[in-house]
């Protein structure tokens, strides 16, 4: 299915970047020029040579090398993943080509480990498979066994090294504990704490760095994932789990890896998302890292973004791709790096039966339920965009029908592959299954008064949350989502002073008096706090979740054709937007 966009193009509304950063279409196809003219032995900065989208004549051409034929140098391979988010079959995914999004049939975990055994087979002494978290949380099979379903799928694929992303929490600390300890893989987290009344941060719950002897040389890992675990998620999510700051210890560790184990190269394990890592490899602590392997954002890095210390990727989500590393080396010297962004497409890599099979065995508990039909969609369910989406559009208009607020507020959440409408009857059919991968909690339904002035302070630090200027200061998903309440806002200005306009029913908000608002109760928030906003008068809970109400909803509306309507709108960026980094020359697609 073919959707006309506007362009999603971040440079046309960056920040100033120093002139020696990647930027806009210019400074892109500059950087692939250079990028593809690299050969073996001609790498002179910490920059990775690039692949150009789907052309392997980089790495081809350095297996073809002298040195590679004669044994004299070997090749390393590192692959990754992340926030795969319990996504375990074929989906749709959503690409922008020539200024079109286009739908296409990607991912599948046994797609995925057939492609992943494809390339191991060929350099299976020197191939390592890592996962960056948030694996086990997202999907309805990751919800109903508490995260339990995904542990053999991940064994079976055969994963080397795993962290800890901010969603493995969601089951409370032991089950995440349960979980990860199941995995044959080895775990590494340098900011996970045991945490208790007398001490927040005590001691490391896992390791918080691994090597591994490749080709040669020593490779090390050190792994973060995001200290705003408490915030982002309920706060109950993370009971007895500190999180303390990566730059307070990093520098530590990176001269461990260098004096102590001998590592030629270092590699840092994330989970921050893009712009906070592009943040952290900024930074002088970072020195003598090589390359940061981010997630959480689920952003499609193409090609490295380069920062001061270190280059940055992501492998998107939902087992859709997998970043490929490989790394040339002769003699103990690294001779070359070529990265590569790949897609999981199941017309070139079949199913693995087996994993397919322990698939069906580990969902059989559940399948009845997940396959339940519970409304349908003419239009494709979407949730890509960062400050509008179709699919929580549709969200908050279940919770307007359902609760008839002056303001319907969902949180802004990046789960959940696109639905698209079949060719046969133009529907989209969605399921239990698929309505725990739109809202992976299923929490209480909540509603409370809340000022004028609160609102709009309270928006400012929303803003602030997905747009801050400082990327150290961002966190959390896109945009929050509404129904009921419009605005409009410059994303470049300073924190307190975004918002150009808000309207409710149409009307201008008035600061003074004070607005109905339904929204989701978070688990073990205060009784007078509403999805991050504080100190709400007359607090109700509703006794309905959330996917009580939206079944309800479309029992009635089905089938629903929810679409993008400028509910939130900004004058610098295009309601296509798909990103937070700017400034790099990034553009997802």
């Amino acid at each position: 299915m073919v959707q006309k966009i506007n362009p999603p193009c971040e440079c046309c509304h960056a920040n100033p970047v120093p002139t020696d950063k990647v930027h806009g279409h210019e400074g892109r196809r500059e950087f692939l020029k250079k990028a593809t003219a690299l050969t073996f032995g001609a790498l002179s900065s910490p920059l990775f040579a690039s692949a150009a989208l789907g052309d392997e004549s980089i790495l081809q051409k350095i297996k073809r090398s002298t040195a590679i034929e004669s044994g004299k140098a070997k090749i390393a391979t590192i692959l990754h993943t992340a926030d795969i988010h319990g996504q375990v079959f074929t989906h749709d995914e959503y690409f922008v080509e020539s200024g079109e999004v286009i739908y296409k049939r990607r991912g599948g975990m046994a797609v995925l480990k057939t492609m992943l055994n494809t390339i191991r087979a060929e350099n299976p002494e020197n191939t390592l498979l890592i996962d960056g978290g948030d694996c086990f949380q997202g999907s309805g099979l990751a919800a109903l066994s508490k995260g339990a379903a995904l542990v053999p799928l991940m064994n079976n694929i055969g994963y080397d090294l795993v962290l800890p992303g901010n969603w493995e929490v969601a089951y409370g600390k032991e089950m995440m504990l349960k979980d990860l300890r199941a995995y044959h893989s080895a775990k590494i987290c340098a900011n996970m704490h045991h945490r208790t009344e007398n001490d927040p941060n005590g001691d490391l719950i896992f390791n918080p760095y691994w090597t591994k002897s490749m080709g040669g040389i020593k490779v090390g890992f050190i792994g973060y994932t995001d200290p705003n675990v408490p915030k982002r998620q309920p706060p109950a999510y993370s009971k007895g789990i500190g999180f303390s700051k990566p730059l307070e210890n990093v520098a530590k560790y990176i001269k461990i890896l260098k004096e102590e184990e001998q590592c030629t190269l270092i590699f840092m394990v994330t989970h921050m998302g893009l712009a906070q890592q592009v943040h952290f490899a900024n930074q002088p602590e970072l020195e003598g890292v090589d390359h940061i392997l981010g997630a959480d954002t689920h952003e499609r890095v193409r090609h490295p973004v380069e920062a001061k210390y270190a280059t940055v990727s992501e492998p998107g989500a939902f087992g859709s791709f997998v970043s490929r590393f490989d790394i040339v080396i002769e003699n103990g010297v690294v001779k070359d790096k070529v990265y590569q962004l790949l897609d999981v497409d199941p017309e070139k890599y079949k199913a693995d039966r087996e994993l397919a099979a322990i698939i069906e065995k580990e969902r059989a508990p559940y399948r009845e339920e997940l396959d339940t039909e519970i409304g349908t969609s003419k239009t494709p369910l979407l949730r890509y965009y960062v400050l509008e989406t179709p699919m929580d559009n549709m969200i908050t208009d279940a919770l307007m029908w359902k609760f008839k607020p002056e303001i319907a507020i969902s949180n802004g959440f990046r789960f959940c592959p696109p639905l698209i409408p079949d060719k046969k009857n133009h529907l989209a059919k969605i399921t239990i299954d698929y309505l725990w991968s739109m809202l992976p909690i299923n929490a209480e339904v909540k509603s409370g008064l809340v000022n004028g002035q609160q609102l709009w302070d309270w928006l400012e630090r929303e803003l602030h949350n997905v747009f801050a200027l400082n990327p150290a200061e961002r966190f959390g998903g896109w945009m929050v989502r509404m129904k009921g309440m419009s605005l409009n806002f410059t994303m470049n200005k300073e924190k307190g002073k975004r918002l150009n306009w808000v309207t409710v029913n149409n009307e201008p908000l008035d600061r003074a008096r004070y607005y109905e608002i339904v929204t989701c109760d978070r688990e073990g928030d205060p009784k007078d706090v509403l999805c991050r906003l504080g100190n709400v008068k007359e607090p109700v809970e509703k006794n309905v979740t959330l996917h009580q109400t939206m079944i309800e909803y479309l029992k009635v509306h089905s089938p629903v054709s929810p679409r993008v309507e400028g509910r939130v709108t900004a004058t610098d960026a295009p309601q296509s937007l798909l990103s937070q980094l700017e400034g790099y020359g990034y553009e997802f697609f």
